[in-house]
Order: structure tokens, then C-alpha cells, then sequence
């Protein structure tokens, strides 16, 4: 950076020289103080010309800068001897120093006090070392005190001291190409230059201090000065200087000395004393402008900052009697005499806040030992307390009015500690009524309120404004959306911070009070564009939505939820339920804003200060409506389920949507910690306890409460080592008789409801209450174990109560009671099973009289995996009396029959493999009938002796319950679950068969093919219902079962015959079909669907099985196959069935054909 010539710049040249000319013989270079009123004068109206152009311009102080800059650098220059030829290659100054004349410091000074540039004099100086400072100093001084000292050399000196003690200014100070940073460049380059000077030249400039002899004292700035200001104090004659004067010691010596650090004050009383300082100034007639206010700062903070310059030879006590004795100098002579009460002056403000502070310092502070090398320590205090009594000065209030006029200065300048004027401006409810100056300053630098405690606090002023007064339309629009902007501006943190802070104040935000309706629209419109919005950039049907439209709606949903949190949760609420898809951006939109579960913010919240948690408090005591925001959230749910009739899909989003908020997330970026939008017991306390009655009396159907409970029991919390589980606050006790006492209603499910009945109990509900009492058990029961004695009481109370229920209800809750209890059933159970007398004991039930144990023992065996284990393992028979196996054969085949019906597909699922283990052990005799064929077919059919075995079984089973004495047993209802009961059973046989025979995998049909023998547990179930969770002791004891003799013998003759023969298959198939084709038949109605499934389903295989076996059927048995599968089917009652099943039929081609 080169500074060039100009022509302002050729003007002052001239001047220069015009002035060196007018010191012949001498010149500038040896001026003398006295000379320069003689000689200064071209130079001086050159400045002043100069200057009153410069002030036109865009930067008003840079031409003083400048001129200050180069003749200081033409003087350091001179000293150090710099050759024109290095100093035009180096010297960016050179353009403009080299037609200067050589100047010495009485030019440099003169034309800085000229100048009024003492500010940017010590600018410059503060860029030199500390020793070179001293050295300029001393020079200060010297020309201070030669002959004639004025009034402006004094109070040059006196700026330029405080100038230093207030550092730098670095809102005039730029950067790397700033002046100062040339001007310290050039220094250091004239410094390491000087080395290589002669020692004459050497000895003229002493740049740095080893260039200074060692018997030279070591350096103090504040030892000059003091010293200085003593051997002047004849020269102020002033009482405006003695002020000054005794101002700035007593602030040196209180920043060299009683502080170690900076003295941190409350904004509000920085605020006040700044006000007192434009009150004042103004009274002085100087207009309140930034730059005034921007001094006063400085003053201020220089004033309770610690010196930079450290002393090495003033001492305490030695600055204080110094001090003193000025003071008592000038108040001798009259200078130091009681302030004008009615225009007291800024100097006079200043001393008596600095003898207040140094008596405060002196006060509090243990005295240092140099202290007592003084007569008197008192002395020092009563001098300084006479001078705050003969100063007299008037107490001053600052008013709301000019507190938030410098404050609105503060802010709209930047000036220092902006941000947090702006905090103590956001929270002065006083100043909100000053309504035009308060809001444009809001208006203007919404960049100064983009602090989230500062936007908190604003937020309750203005919420505050809105309560206390009437507000137009147009005022509450550009509040609320100035404070949106503002609140759209923090990051994701400091937005959930600010959500929570809402929450607490009210739920409904600026809404929380009367607002003009105008308002209201308009937020309305806003709220609806919001999701709107969402809905439509990602909010439907669609499973993936970019992060950027998630960030986009996250920023919405916070923007209207801060100025409403109930509204946007209400919407959430409307969205999630009835958009279809939505529920799932809306989960994750309120999972990235936990701040709207109203929850503080971990240790940042927990550590506000006292004085935000009582604005907090008085803000909630004038809405008195908040709440917190996972309450507020179930709140609306509620309102929306009472208030209208859900669908079956809105119920399903209603529950995924839950089931999402439930789930642990990161909420902050980073962070390990996981947290639920929704905590699983707020749920089960809100949405299930109080609907789980057998009264009815609830706003939401109980199917829906089980699968919400079911949901949160699912949740992983991904704590297992966490003890108490949630589930202990959901009364957990009360909830599992509850429970058991609805599932109790369920196990006479088709039987005729009594008139006036609530609950239409389905087989789908039964397995949901099922899976839920058994998980809920389990939970229950870890907690028991961890700590029996607790839980004693609740223990017994529970099991006490289920003595007015069915007797197996107690054994899906096996895992709260423990070994606490013996397994109680009826006693004819007894009879038929060979129990240990230390572990079961007998029941006497009425409905359970003689010859009903096999039907207790069928019930047992659907309870659990483990019960059947033990039932199978201790049934009571003896297999060498074929009299007891034909009893026991024809009794089980009349407790299937009675228990089959109320069977969920589960239990049945366990009564199936009973079926199939009883079959394999030849303790269940079955004989298998031809009634089907008019001849005996020639194949060995041993291997599919399990799969006929039971269908002939089940074709028994159902002809006995379709039979006239059984049928009016059902309703329609009930005959359709038997119906599909009896298809889960045909699919297991088929998936049996399937594992004898696999199709090649180049089959042309494509069939599902399952490659193992073993049933899916829950084949059939409905979707909306899980499988509850298999415990531990289960899956031990089906492992035991699995290895059981009986086991072992039934998977080694199936490993025997690794394939069946395709004719085999076929005949295997025509009789499951047959038999399904009879059950349909005689089933009341004819038209059960899942059996007409189950047909096509043996139908379609039947045809793979030709197609990839060929050999399997002629031509003619193909034929005599159709034409007997088509005289069965012509049976049907139902046309549309019979059609479909004949078309099937007639595709049966044999591919010998």
C-alpha cells in the first residue's frame, strides 16, 4: 500500500516548507516551542482548510490520521538516518514525506493539539514498545512543561494519558492495511535498521530498550505521568482541568494498583451510568449521538479495566499521597469548589465516581505493605472523602426514557456489549410503552435480538405488552413477526430452548391473551400455508423425504409452534391422523423439536439465572394456562378422538404415530443421549388406564388402548439395565387384573352376550389382550424378583383376585407369581395327568365334574409352550390296555370339540402339535378310512401317516360341532373363526407335504415351497396383532421337547424317507381336499372363505405336482381325478365358489397326456 500524492496533501507541503522558510537561520528541524506560534501559522490554516473539506467526506478522521502518520515517520526517520535510496523502495510514505521538510516534536505536537488528534496521537504510540512510549512521553512532557505552558498543552497532556489507560479504539483501528499496522511496520523496519547505523547515529535513535545504557531507570508510564502532573499543577488554572486531572490519577492509580482483573458491571448499572453521562453532556450542550455514547463506554471501561502498563518504580502509596497532595494543592487555591446542582459538569461526574471507587478499593482491599510507608492510611481516605464533600455533587437519575435511547443507540451502532444492551432492552417492560421508538429499534436490528435468552426474554415483554394493554392490529402483527424472524434465525438447540421458554410462559403463546381478531386470521393463514406445505413437499404417501424438506418443515412446524405451541400441536395432531402417510414426517419433525415436550434444556436451562425464572413465573401467573408440551400433545390427541369417529386407517396412524414419538432419538446432534418426544408412560397413564373398562364408559375403543399398550411394552427403551422399569408408574398391578379380567370375557367369546353388552369381543382382541398380559407379566415379574418384599402386598392382592376368574387366567401371569404359589386346576385334571402334589394342587370348580379332565388338560396345553411341555410329559395313560387308548381317543376328540372354538390362532397352533405328538406316539388312535376311493390304492403311504391321521381328526372334530347337537353352540362370527382355524391347519398339512415332496426349482408353477416341516407359530394370524414374544423358560423347554424320545422318533422316520413318490402326494392331497370340500359343505352358510382359499391352494399344488412329476398320473386317472374332484365341488351351495374350484379342476391335465 502506497500513499500517493494529492493535491490536499501538495497543499500542506507547502505549508511545511512555507514554515521552515519562516525559522531561517534555524528551521523546523530544531524548532522551538515559543517559535512555533511565529512560524505555525501557514501550516495551521492549511490543516484547518484541509479539515473543513474532509469533514464532507465519507471518512472524516482519515485525513488527520495521515497527516499525524507521515510527520511522525518523517521525524523517526530523520533520527534514524534513513537514505532516500532504501526509503523509496520501502517507505510506502516516501510520495509524502519527501517533500517535507525535516521536523522535530514540537512540529509533531503542535500539530496534533492543532488537530484536537490525541486520540489518534496514542493510536500510533500504542503501537510502539513500552520503551519507546516512555521516551515519547518524556518528549510529551518536555514540550509540556517549556516555556509558555498553556492551557491546551495541559490538556493535551491530560488527553493523551487518559487516551492510553483507554487503549486503543478499535472501532477506528482497521486491519492489516490500516495505518496503524503500516506505521508499526515501518517502525520496526527503522529498528532493525539502526543496528547497522554508526554509534553516532545509534545513539539519536533508541528504538528498543537494550539500545538503552543499563545505568538508565527502568521504564513506568505512570511514574512519568504522575510526576509529570505534579511539576504542572501551577499551570491548571482551571477547575474544569483539576477535575480532569484528579479524575485520571485516581483511575490510574485504581487500574494500576487496587484491581487484578476486569471489573465486570450488571449491564443495567453500566446503562444507568452511561444515561447519567448523556444527561449530562446534554445539559453541556452536546447532542446524544453514537460517538458520545461510544466515549462514554470507553471512559467507562477504561475506568474498571487493569492497566496495561504494569509499574516498576511508582508504588501505591507513593501515587495516593502524590494524588492527594494535587488535590489538596488546587483545593487550597480555590480550583476545587461545590458542582453547579443544575448543570453539573462531566468532569465533575468523573471524579466522584472515581473517589468512590478508589475509597471502595481502599476499603474493601487488605492495604499492600508499601501502604504503610504513609503516616496515616486514614489520611489518604478523609482527603478523598473532604473532596467528595466540597465537590458537593448533585445526585443525578437516569430516566426510562434516556436509558432506552442510549440503549437503542447501543444496539443500532454495535456498539460494545451490544448484545446484551439488547438482552436488558428485550426485558424492560417499561420501555415497550415508548411504542414507536421502541419498535423501530426492534424492526431495525433484529440481528442484535438473534440470542436465544435475549429472544426468551423479549418474548415475555412483548407477551407482557399484549396482556397489560390494548394493542392495534397492525402493532401485534409486526411484534409477532419481527419475534418469528428473530426465533427462525437460532439454530436448532437455541430453538428448542426458546420452545420450552414459550411453553412455560403459556401454551398458546401470543394467543394466551386477547389478541385483535385480524391477528388470529392471519396466524391462521400462516399455520395452514405451514403444513399445507409439508403436506405437499413430502408429507403423503411418500416413505422417504430428503433431510433438506425435512430441515425445511422442521423450521416451519418451530416458526408457528413458537407463536403457538397448542395451534401447530393441534395440527400436528390433525396431520398425522388424517393425511394419509403423514404421521411419519410429523413423528420426525417433533422428535427434532423435544423443546415442544416443554422440558428444560439440561444444565444451560437448568443454570438461568433467578431473575429470567421470575419474569417466567409472572408471565404464567397472568396466563395461567401452561402446560407441558407432551401433555399439551395428548391433550389435543384426546380432543380429536372424542370430537370425531376414526376410521380404521386414521386408528392405525393414530397408533404408528405414537409408537414413533415413543421411540428413543438423538435430539441433539452429537450427543449419545436418546429421548423420547413421548414417554411410554405418559402414554399407558393418557391413553390406556383410563380406557381399559368393562363398562365401556371410554373415549376410545379398547382394541385401540391394548395395541397402544402393546406398542409401548415394545418399545425399546434401550436401557435394560435401568431398574424401575416405566412400567411401575402405570400402577402396574391394578393394570394386570384389568387385564386378566378382560381377557377373562374372552374365553367364552361365542357365547350369547347378555342384553345390554358393551364389547363384541373378537378372536383378534383375545390374542392382542393375550400377548399383552404376557408381556406386561414378564416386565412385572423381573421387577418382583429384584425386590420380592416390596411387593408382597401386591403380590397377594393380585393373586386374590383372580379367584373370581377362569382358572387359567393365573397362568399367563406365571411370571409375577414366581414360586411364590402352587398352579392351581380343577381337580379332575388330576385325574388324567400325573402332576407332582409340591407344585400343583386341585381345584374344585363346578363346570368341571366328572369326566371333564381331558378338557382341562386340552385347555392347558393352549395356555403356553412350557404347560403343554409339562402336560404331554405327565399325561396319564397306558398305551398296553388298548381300552384306555380308545377311551382317551374318543375323550379327546370330544374336548377338541369343545375347546376348538375359543381357541386364538396361537392356542391352536400349540393344540396342533399336541395333535401331531400324541398321532406320532400312537397314544392318540385315529383310524383312517377310505371313504373317498372305491378301490384300494397300492401305495405305501406310512410316511403321510401324521398328516391323514389328523385330517381325519379334524373332519371328526368338525362333523361333531356341525353336527345338531353342537351347532346352535356358534354365531356367524364364531363359525368363521372355526373356519379359519381349520384352514391354518390345512396350511400347516400342506406345508408338511410340501417338505416330503419339493418341487424341482425349474417347476413351472410357482408354489410357495417352505423347506422346513415345523409350522410357523402365528401362519394366519391377523397382521395387526404380534405374536407376544416367546419368555426364556419357553424356549428352554421347547428345546427339551424337541430332544424328547417322542420327537426323536417322529424326525427319524422322516429322515428315513427323505422323498415321498409323487403318486403318494397326489392321493395325500385329494384327501385333504376332499375333506375340506365336506367341512365346507356342512358348515353352516357353505361360503367360508379361507376353506375355499385352502382348497385352491391343494388344488394349485396338486397341479405343480403333475406338471414336475409327469409319471405321477395317466392320462385316464388325470380324468377319473377331475371328474371326482368336480362331483364333490358340485356340492357347494355357493355358485361364484363352485365356478372358480371347477375351473381349477378342469386345468388338471397330466403331462403324459
Amino acid at each position: 500500500m502506497t500513499l500517493m500524492m494529492n493535491k490536499d496533501w501538495a497543499v500542506l507541503q507547502g505549508a511545511f516548507l512555507l514554515a521552515d522558510k519562516l525559522c531561517l537561520p534555524s528551521s523546523l528541524s530544531s524548532l522551538q516551542k515559543a517559535d512555533w506560534s511565529r512560524v505555525g501559522q501557514p501550516v495551521l490554516e492549511a490543516l484547518r482548510e484541509i479539515s473543513r473539506q474532509d469533514k464532507l467526506g465519507a471518512h472524516p478522521n482519515s485525513w488527520i490520521k495521515r497527516v499525524v502518520c507521515v510527520v511522525w515517520l518523517k521525524l523517526l526517520c530523520r533520527e534514524a538516518g534513513e537514505e532516500v535510496e532504501m526509503a523509496w523502495r520501502e517507505n510506502p510514505f516516501f510520495p509524502l514525506q519527501n517533500g517535507l521538510p525535516e521536523v522535530n516534536h514540537v512540529a509533531l505536537l503542535e500539530v496534533t493539539m492543532s488537530m484536537a488528534a490525541a486520540q489518534t496521537f496514542v493510536n500510533f504510540l500504542l503501537c510502539l514498545p513500552q520503551s519507546r512510549i516512555c521516551t515519547e512521553l518524556e518528549m510529551l512532557v518536555h514540550h509540556v512543561r517549556s516555556s509558555p505552558t498553556r492551557e491546551e498543552d495541559v490538556r493535551l497532556f491530560l488527553e493523551v494519558w487518559w487516551e492510553l489507560w483507554k487503549g486503543r479504539d478499535e472501532h477506528k483501528v482497521g486491519g492489516e492495511d490500516s495505518l496503524e499496522t503500516i506505521f508499526a511496520g515501518q517502525f520496526t523496519r527503522l529498528s532493525t535498521k539502526s543496528s547497522s547505523l554508526s554509534p553516532h547515529a545509534a545513539k539519536r535513535l533508541k528504538l528498543d530498550p537494550s539500545d538503552v545504557p543499563a545505568s538508565s531507570p527502568p521504564t513506568d508510564v505512570l511514574h512519568i505521568l504522575l510526576h509529570a502532573l505534579k511539576d504542572i499543577k501551577d499551570h491548571i488554572s482551571t477547575t474544569d482541568l483539576c477535575l480532569q486531572a484528579l479524575s485520571i490519577s485516581l483511575d490510574a492509580l485504581y487500574t494500576t494498583f487496587l484491581i487484578d482483573q476486569t471489573v465486570e458491571l450488571p449491564t443495567k448499572e453500566k446503562l444507568h451510568i452511561l444515561s447519567k453521562v448523556v444527561s449530562i453532556r446534554e445539559r453541556n450542550n452536546d447532542k446524544l449521538s453514537p460517538e458520545l455514547v461510544c466515549e462514554a463506554q470507553r471512559d467507562l471501561h477504561a475506568s474498571h479495566t487493569p492497566s496495561q502498563f504494569q509499574p516498576c518504580r511508582m508504588k501505591l502509596s507513593k501515587a495516593l499521597k502524590i494524588t492527594t497532595e494535587l488535590a489538596q494543592f488546587w483545593q487550597s487555591g480555590g480550583l476545587l469548589k461545590a458542582c453547579d446542582s443544575t448543570n453539573p459538569s462531566y468532569s465533575a461526574f468523573k471524579l466522584d465516581q472515581s473517589v468512590r471507587r478508589v475509597l471502595a478499593a481502599l476499603q474493601r482491599a487488605e492495604v499492600p505493605q508499601t501502604m504503610t510507608e504513609m503516616d496515616d492510611e486514614e489520611t489518604v481516605k478523609n482527603i478523598l472523602r473532604d473532596l467528595l464533600e466540597a465537590l458537593a455533587f448533585p445526585a443525578i437519575e437516569s430516566t426510562a426514557e434516556m436509558d432506552a435511547r442510549v440503549t437503542a443507540i447501543i444496539i443500532t451502532n454495535r456498539l460494545d456489549d451490544y448484545q446484551n444492551f439488547a438482552a436488558s432492552f428485550a426485558s424492560e417492560k417499561s420501555w415497550a410503552v415508548c411504542d414507536e421508538h421502541w419498535m423501530e429499534c426492534l424492526e431495525k436490528n433484529q440481528a442484535a435480538f438473534q440470542q436465544c435468552d435475549t429472544l426468551i426474554k423479549l418474548t415475555s415483554t412483548v407477551m407482557s405488552k399484549l396482556h397489560s394493554e390494548s394493542t392495534s392490529a397492525s402493532q401485534c402483527r409486526k411484534l409477532m413477526k419481527v419475534i418469528a424472524d428473530v426465533f427462525t434465525t437460532l439454530s436448532i438447540k437455541d430453538k428448542n430452548k426458546a420452545l420450552a421458554a414459550m411453553l412455560r410462559l403459556s401454551s398458546r403463546g401470543f394467543f394466551g391473551c386477547s389478541v385483535p381478531s385480524a391477528v388470529t386470521d392471519s396466524f391462521e393463514q400462516e399455520l395452514n400455508m405451514a403444513f399445507n406445505c409439508i403436506i405437499q413437499g413430502g408429507g403423503g404417501a411418500s416413505a422417504a423425504v430428503s433431510q433438506c424438506n425435512l430441515n425445511t418443515a422442521i423450521s416451519l412446524v418451530a416458526r408457528v409452534a413458537f407463536q403457538n405451541p397448542e395451534a401447530a400441536l393441534r395440527s400436528c395432531c390433525h396431520s398425522a391422523i388424517f393425511n394419509k402417510g403423514a404421521f411419519s414426517l410429523t413423528a420426525k419433525i417433533l422428535q427434532k423439536l423435544p423443546g415442544l415436550r416443554g422440558q428444560r434444556e439440561r444444565e444451560d436451562e437448568a443454570q438461568s439465572d433467578e431473575e429470567e425464572r421470575k419474569e417466567a413465573e409472572e408471565s404464567m401467573d397472568e396466563g395461567k394456562d401452561a402446560l407441558s408440551g407432551s401433555d399439551l400433545l395428548c391433550r389435543c390427541l384426546q380432543e380429536i378422538i372424542k370430537t370425531k369417529s376414526l376410521s380404521t386407517n386414521e386408528k392405525e396412524q393414530f397408533l404408528k404415530f405414537l409408537g414413533l414419538l415413543m421411540i428413543p432419538v438423538v435430539t441433539v446432534e452429537g450427543e449419545e443421549k436418546r429421548q423420547s418426544f413421548l414417554p411410554p408412560q405418559e402414554v399407558v397413564n393418557i391413553f390406556v388406564l383410563p380406557n381399559l373398562s368393562t363398562t365401556g364408559q371410554s373415549s376410545i375403543d379398547i382394541e385401540l388402548s391394548l395395541q397402544l399398550l402393546h406398542t409401548a411394552l415394545s418399545v425399546d427403551l434401550q436401557k435394560p439395565d435401568l431398574s424401575p422399569h416405566w412400567v411401575l408408574d402405570c400402577s402396574p398391578f391394578p393394570l394386570l387384573y384389568v387385564l386378566a379380567q378382560l381377557y377373562n370375557l374372552t374365553l367364552r367369546c361365542w357365547e350369547q352376550s347378555p342384553e345390554g353388552a358393551v364389547h363384541h369381543w373378537s378372536m383378534e382382541t383375545k390374542e392382542l389382550l393375550l400377548s399383552v398380559l404376557t408381556t406386561l407379566g414378564q416386565v412385572v415379574g423381573a421387577e418382583v424378583a429384584a425386590a420380592p418384599s416390596s411387593w408382597s402386598r401386591a403380590l397377594f392382592w393380585l393373586y386374590n383376585k383372580m379367584e373370581e376368574l377362569d382358572w387359567t387366567v393365573r397362568f399367563h401371569l406365571k411370571p409375577v407369581w414366581g414360586e411364590h404359589f402352587k398352579n392351581e386346576v380343577p381337580l379332575s385334571l388330576l385325574t388324567v395327568c400325573d402332576l407332582p402334589e409340591q407344585e400343583w394342587s386341585g381345584l374344585d370348580l363346578p363346570q368341571y365334574g366328572q369326566g371333564t379332565g381331558l378338557l382341562a388338560w386340552m385347555e392347558c396345553c393352549s395356555v403356553s409352550d412350557s404347560l403343554q411341555s409339562t402336560m404331554l410329559s405327565c399325561l396319564s395313560l397306558d398305551q398296553r390296555q388298548p381300552d384306555h387308548v380308545s377311551m382317551f381317543s374318543k375323550g379327546l376328540l370330544v374336548a377338541l370339540t369343545q375347546t376348538l372354538p375359543c381357541c386364538s390362532v396361537s392356542q391352536w397352533t400349540r393344540l396342533l402339535t399336541v395333535l401331531r405328538e400324541l398321532i406320532a406316539s400312537g397314544r392318540l388312535y385315529v383310524p383312517f378310512s377310505l371313504e373317498y376311493v372305491e378301490y384300494l390304492p397300492l401305495l405305501d403311504l406310512r410316511s403321510f401317516s401324521c398328516e391323514l391321521r389328523l385330517s381325519v381328526l379334524l373332519l371328526r372334530v368338525l362333523q361333531l360341532l356341525c353336527g345338531p347337537s353342537c351347532s346352535h353352540w356358534l354365531s356367524v362370527d364364531g363359525w368363521a373363526h372355526v373356519g379359519r382355524l381349520y384352514a391354518h391347519a390345512v396350511r400347516e398339512m400342506m406345508n408338511s407335504v410340501r417338505a416330503k415332496l419339493p418341487l424341482p426349482s425349474s417347476g413351472a408353477v410357482a408354489v410357495p415351497a417352505s423347506t422346513s416341516s415345523k409350522p410357523p407359530a402365528s401362519r394366519g394370524a391377523s397382521p395387526s396383532v404380534k405374536s407376544p414374544k416367546m419368555s426364556k423358560d419357553s424356549e428352554k423347554d421347547l428345546k427339551q421337547e424337541d430332544n424328547s424320545p417322542l420327537k426323536s422318533k417322529e424326525s427319524q422316520m422322516e429322515e428315513e424317507v427323505e422323498t415321498a413318490p409323487s403318486q403318494e402326494v397326489l392321493f395325500v392331497l385329494s384327501q385333504l381336499f376332499c375333506h375340506v370340500l365336506h367341512i365346507q359343505v356342512m358348515m353352516p352358510g357353505g361360503q367360508c372363505e379361507p376353506l375355499f382359499l385352502s382348497s385352491l391352494e391343494i388344488l394349485s399344488h396338486y397341479e405343480a405336482i403333475m406338471s414336475s412329476f409327469p409319471d405321477s398320473s395317466s392320462p385316464l386317472e388325470s380324468d377319473n381325478t377331475r371328474h371326482f374332484f368336480s362331483t364333490i365341488t358340485d356340492n357347494l351351495e355357493n355358485q361364484e365358489m363352485k365356478a372358480v374350484l371347477q375351473q381349477k379342476i378342469a386345468q388338471l391335465v397330466s403331462s403324459a397326456a
